[in-house]
């Protein structure tokens, strides 16, 4: 281990230039000697540079001079002695040059205390003088304000005193102007149609309504008596200028000086009736829109406006009653007879009487008056007075209904309804005259449907069924033949004209001819049946459809649904009447056939009124009476008794009810439809099948054994079947044929044939069924009852065409021996078809 080291030793050699303990690089030396270059000329405490300043370098001169030596001392350091010397001298160096700005800073201090004491003293001073100031100022402004105060206390007097002064002229010119205006009403030069006039009003409403608000002061009722005084003459100098002008109008209408021309010329004489009264309305339209303006205001004035109203009107009435009257009455003069004429001219007389008063009164006024309904009504009633004495007297029917069409279509719907106001008056007459017309058509419909209807008697030609029908369905065959005839005509002509331009002709055959002509067809009932014609349907039907037609426009709906029920009750009883005359003289089956085609036509015809055919009907119920009687003949004992007493049980007890019923005639209708289609059907099977029912009724028989002695032999069954065949064969084409005589409509055809056709099928079925349990099958060959398949095909097969020619005489004698039932159809067999046309022709056009 080496010895101590000696750090002075060490120190001194550290930097020798020969051998140093830490040798540094030359670079290394120049950034010591520049670093130290640095720190010398920084602050120690900021890291600033010390400024050069002269002052600076002149205080501390000493200090510069001692570091100047020390510099040169410092520039060769030899001993540890010399090391501390120098870095004490650098220490006090550095120390001095920190407190430099310290030391500055000091004596700058000391300056600007010294100016801040200069500053402080003058600042007293300026405060003292600005005190002294502040008391001066506050005088001053006392005093002025106190002279300010009184000025404008003196100024608020002064206006409050002229306002005052203006207030007593003012109210004062309401108290002076009074004697003014009477002098001005009173004045004989004044115009009520003037300027003067007008406001001399407008001043006497601001007047009295300054008298109404200050009723406080003195003499003010007074004054306001007087200017009521001159408003009532005012009103009346109003009242007579526009009743003079009025009346005046009205002597010039009724005593014209060319009255003969205005007699002859209609136009003149409109003209004078509304010329007259347009040639015052300057006059009198301003001194009226005064009125009107105040009448808002003033009660006074209001009832001076309807008086004036009144008395234009009832002038209107003096000029216009008598003319309307003599024009009445020359319409009714020139349409006597003609009773819709009549109605029609005499209120398009009315309605436009009533338009032009319209549009002449509010040519004279602008506000409505009640008085005007009134008085439209008043001169409408001349049309009431003239067209009631025909309409009550009035029995037909279709005349009471184009009535009720004009007055409610033509003149309620399209003039009333687009002019409400104007023909307000003239509605409510129309109206009143409709519910007259409408009472008498009710009342005329009711006994029509009684006498017409419920007792209708039909005559031989209306029970014709089914000659009538026939002798139809030839006339029209023999027309589609005369069509067709013609038809092959033009057909022939046409191809004899193509000829010459062509070689090749083409051939007309049966087919194409029918493809051109569909009436050519002679059984197609496509709309061409007679039973389709309205003039063909039974009188009481038509009538009933007619009535109900006529009614549903002309009447309200309950009175046309409890009219459309009593008719079509009636229409029903009438219906079923003639069934019975007609199953009496010719055959049940057309009787059966002619109820179901007019009860169709009925449903049918009832379908497109929209109403509801439900009438309510009230009855009373006595069942209760009768046990409440028995009831009280068993008490008798307790009659008078005060607890449980008899009497007062039944009249409790035994009261009768009200029941109320659903009539609808529709769901009747239908009903009675149904019961004829079944009755119908029943019919058609007993005449088909008679033989084979007749057979199935024996097995009904009760405690009867089903062996074939109860039904018969094979032979005898045998024959039933043959002769149950025999009369589909030969029968059912007639009943087909009468079918589609009177329904005229396949489908209807149809649907009522198909529950025939199911009824044979199924009798066949049951006969099958009972054959097949009770007889052999030898027995069975012999019967040879055919299978339900082939009845149903056999049915099927059948057509609607009429017989053929060939099975003509087996139809004939059948048809024959089905009449010989029937009595009184011996005068329809010995009519020639003449008389038969003849007769049918008559009949429709009844």
């Amino acid at each position: 281990m080496a010895g101590p080291v000696n750090i002075s030793d060490n120190l001194i050699k550290w930097d020798l230039a020969n051998d140093s303990l830490a040798p540094l690089t030359v670079n290394q030396k120049f950034k010591l000697s520049s670093l130290e270059d640095e720190i010398t000329t920084l602050d120690s405490v900021n890291l600033n540079k010390i400024s050069s300043k002269s002052e600076s370098v002149q205080f501390y001169n000493n200090s510069t001079i001692h570091s100047d030596n020390a510099q040169n001392t410092f520039d060769r350091i030899d001993s540890y002695q010399e090391l501390l010397l120098c870095y004490s001298k650098l220490e006090q160096k550095h120390m001095t040059i920190e407190d430099i700005k310290y030391a500055s800073y000091v004596e700058k201090l000391k300056s600007k205390r010294m100016e801040c004491h200069d500053l402080y003293v003058q600042i007293k001073s300026v405060l003292n003088d600005f005190s002294s100031l502040a008391e001066q100022y506050i005088l001053v402004s006392e005093k002025t304000t106190s002279l300010h105060e009184a000025s404008e206390q003196l100024i608020s007097d002064q206006e409050k005193l002229i306002t005052f002064v203006e207030k007593i002229a003012e109210h004062v010119k309401y108290f002076k102007e009074v004697d003014y205006i009477m002098d001005k009403l009173d004045a004989p030069t004044l115009s009520v149609n003037s300027e003067i006039f007008f406001d001399l009003l407008d001043k006497i409403d601001a007047n009295m309504e300054f008298m109404y608000n200050n009723s406080n002061f003195k003499e003010s009722h007074t004054y306001l008596v007087k200017y009521r005084h001159c408003q009532s003459k005012a009103i009346t100098l109003i009242q007579n200028y526009i009743f003079k002008l009025f009346t005046k109008a009205t002597e010039s209408i009724l005593n014209p000086k060319d009255n003969e021309s205005i007699q002859k010329n209609p136009d003149a004489a409109l003209a004078l009736f509304y010329g007259r009264f347009q040639s015052i309305l300057p006059k009198a339209k301003q001194v009226i829109e005064q009125l009107e303006e105040k009448s808002n205001k003033r009660q006074e004035f209001e009832s001076l406006l309807l008086e004036c109203q009144q008395y234009f009107l009832s002038q209107r009435g003096i000029v216009l009653g008598p003319s309307i009257q003599k024009s009445l009455q020359s319409i009714k003069t020139k349409y006597n007879g003609d009773h819709c004429s009549l109605v029609r001219h005499s209120c398009s007389l009315l309605l436009h009487a009533s338009i032009d008063e319209y549009r002449l009164f509010y040519q004279f006024f602008n506000k409505s008056s009640a008085t005007l309904i009134s008085f439209s009504e008043s001169l409408c009633t001349c049309l009431y007075d003239t067209l009631r004495p025909f309409i009550i007297h009035i029995n037909h029917l279709e005349t009471l209904a184009e009535i009720c069409c004009i007055l409610r279509i033509e003149m309620l719907d399209e003039h009333v309804q687009n002019n409400t106001e104007p023909l307000q008056g003239f509605g409510n007459v129309c109206l009143q005259l409709l519910h007259d017309v409408q009472e008498r058509l009710v009342f005329r419909a009711h006994l029509y449907l009684q006498s017409d209807v419920a007792g209708y008697n039909p005559s031989s030609g209306d029970i014709a069924y089914p000659e009538k029908l026939k002798m139809m369905e030839d006339i029209a065959e023999s027309i589609r033949e005369e069509n067709r005839q013609i038809r092959m005509k033009k057909i022939s002509l046409s191809s004899m004209e193509s000829s010459g331009s062509s070689n090749i002709i083409e051939p007309i055959s049966r087919t194409h001819i029918m493809g051109i002509d569909p009436m050519y067809q002679r059984n197609s009932h496509m709309g061409n049946s007679p039973a389709d014609l309205h003039g063909m349907w039974y009188p009481t039907v038509r009538r009933t459809l007619v009535c109900l037609s006529r009614l549903y426009r002309c009447v309200d709906r309950p009175v046309f649904q409890s009219l459309s029920q009593e008719a079509i009750t009636f229409c029903v009883q009438s219906i079923d009447i003639a069934r019975e005359r007609i199953q009496a003289r010719s055959t049940p089956l057309d009787a059966e056939l002619f109820q179901v085609k007019h009860l169709l036509i009925l449903r049918e015809q009832i379908a497109p009124f929209q109403v509801d055919f439900t009438v309510k009907e009230y009855s009373l119920d006595f069942s209760k009476v009768k046990t409440a009687a028995f009831s009280l003949l068993e008490k008798r004992s307790r009659l008078f008794t005060l607890s449980n007493n008899a009497l007062l049980e039944f009249l409790l007890e035994g009261a009768p009810q009200m029941k109320e019923q659903l009539i609808d005639s529709r769901k009747h209708v239908d009903a009675k439809l149904k019961f004829s289609c079944q009755r119908f059907i029943q019919h058609v099977t007993h005449q088909l099948i008679e033989p084979v029912l007749l057979l199935l009724e024996k097995t009904k028989i009760p405690h009867q054994v089903s062996t074939p002695k109860s039904l018969g032999t094979a032979e005898v069954v045998a024959n039933v079947v043959n002769d149950s065949v025999r009369l589909i064969k030969f029968k059912l084409p007639i009943i087909q044929q009468s079918m589609q005589l009177y329904l005229a409509n396949r489908e209807t055809e149809s649907i009522l044939f198909r529950p025939i056709k199911n009824s044979i099928v199924a009798s066949f079925t049951q006969l099958s069924q009972l054959l097949s349990q009770l007889y052999t099958g030898d027995e069975l060959m012999l019967i040879a009852c055919p299978l339900p398949e082939q009845i149903s095909l056999m049915l099927s097969s059948t057509t609607l065409a009429r017989p053929t020619s060939n099975d003509h005489q087996e139809l004939e004698v059948a048809k024959k021996s089905e009449q010989e039932k029937q009595e009184d159809n011996t005068d329809i067999k010995h009519m020639t078809s003449s008389q038969k046309i003849a007769k049918t022709m008559d009949t429709i056009q009844t």
